[in-house]
Order: structure tokens, then sequence, then C-alpha cells
């Protein structure tokens, strides 16, 4: 079943935890530190555009591309009225088409993780490695190993929210790091009336050496990974990293 479909509705419900101004503030900080403190920025599957908002309210001109519809009508929904300047595209991050180069890219919220075979991947880096401007950064998060080995695993996560209730079903399949979401939504419509959705997300988790690996074949040169909002290196229990790559200057790309 298609994901972020039903799920788009409840998104911003359920990822409240999530600290999208401290995640804006270190990417900003990562891009000034590297002279890009303006410019044309692209958000790869900005889903309803919290980052994508934050980052335009820092003064950067944002492009936001995501594969479902339904999130995106969110997000224009909710830049009505801000004059933000953002452009909203609906396109696979696998085989998104710009018009032209960007300062930067940028991806997070595991967004990554839903590549989940090399090929994949592969493509979205090649693909970021052609739309950047020379020496333009790549910054995203991944969730790691860790995460769906030890906190993830074949555990059950219950919420119950004033607009429903909602059920996450995680299974590992630990030989292919794979975790698998199994998301049930009951959504309140009304006095003890309830609409059911049920949708289902595939997620990877990659080893930093593989990232390296592919993102030199993309003409991208890795310059460190993170764990989540520092600059150290990634930890053994660390959930989230961030990675931070550069365009290396090649005069071979395709779309210019």
């Amino acid at each position: 079943m298609e994901a972020y479909t039903g799920f788009a509705s409840v998104y911003d419900i359920l990822m409240n935890h999530i600290p999208y101004d401290k995640w804006a503030d270190y990417i900003e900080n990562i891009l000034k530190k590297h002279g890009i403190d303006k410019g044309l920025l692209l958000e790869l599957g900005c889903g309803t555009g919290k980052m994508t908002r934050r980052m335009a309210k820092k003064g950067y001109d944002m492009i936001g591309i995501d594969i479902s519809q339904e999130m995106l009508s969110i997000a224009r929904e909710k830049s009505e009225g801000l004059d933000d300047g953002i452009l909203y595209l609906c396109q696979d991050m696998r085989e998104f088409e710009l018009y032209g180069t960007v300062a930067a890219v940028i991806c997070v919220c595991d967004s990554i993780n839903y590549m989940v075979n090399s090929d994949d991947l592969r493509k979205v880096f090649n693909l970021v490695g052609n739309y950047l401007d020379p020496g333009g950064l790549f910054i995203f998060d991944m969730d790691t190993q860790y995460l769906y080995e030890e906190v993830l695993a074949d555990n059950v996560t219950y919420m119950d929210h004033e607009d429903g209730c909602f059920i996450w079903e995680n299974t590992l399949y630990p030989d292919e790091m794979i975790n698998e979401v199994n998301l049930t939504l009951f959504q309140r419509q009304g006095d003890n009336l309830y609409s059911k959705h049920k949708e289902t997300h595939i997620r990877k988790a990659y080893d930093i050496e593989t990232i390296k690996k592919l993102l030199d074949q993309a003409g991208l040169d890795m310059l460190g990974a993170y764990h989540e909002l520092t600059d150290k290196e990634p930890r053994i229990d660390s959930e989230r990293v961030y990675i931070i790559a550069r365009e290396r200057h090649r005069s071979n790309k395709l779309y210019i």
C-alpha cells in the first residue's frame, strides 16, 4: 500500500517531537561555515514543508520535492499567505529534474533510508551531484543500524491522541537491515466515529563506508559523518547520523 497517503493528514501530529528548529539551526551553521549564507537550496523528501519553511525564513530560496502529492498539498496550504516563495514539486527523488543547479541539497528525517537498495541510493546521489553548484553541499541524515536493531527491532508502538489512535508495528529483517513498519491509523471523524487506514513503510540502514563509496562514485566527497546535531563522530548508540558531502567540481554535468 502506498506510503504517505492517509498518513499525510496526521504526519505533523505524529512528528511533533522532532526538533525541527534545532535541525534547521544545525544545517544553517554548516552551510554558513562553508560560505553558503544565501542562494537556492533544494530539500528532498520535504513532506509537509516543516524544514523547507524554516530554511526559507533563514533567507534561502527553497525548492521542496516530495513523491507524495498529499504531503505537498499540506505543505502548499501551510505556505499560503506567507510569501515564502517556496516552489514545491511532486517528484520521485530518484528521478527528479530541475532547471538549473542549486547551492546545496538537504534531506532530513530519514528520507534517505527509504532508498532500500544501493541502485536507488546511487540514482539519488548521482542526481544530487549533477544539480549542485561547483563545491555545493549535500547535507542529509540517516537512521542507523543501531536504531533498527536495538530500538525499533520487532517492537510495537502506540499513540493515543485527541485526533485518533496510531499503531506502529515494526519488523526487522537483519540480513538486509530492513525496517518494515505497518502503520494503522484510526482517525476521529466525529463522536464515537473513526476511519481506519493502513499503510506500510520500508526503510534500510546503511553503513557509513557504503555511503562514502556511493557518494564518491557520484562525484561527491564525504566531508564527515556526525552524531545527530553535533560535530562529533557517530557513537555506537547513535540513532541518527548526519552526513556532509561536497560536489567535486565535475565539468561533465548533464543538466545545467
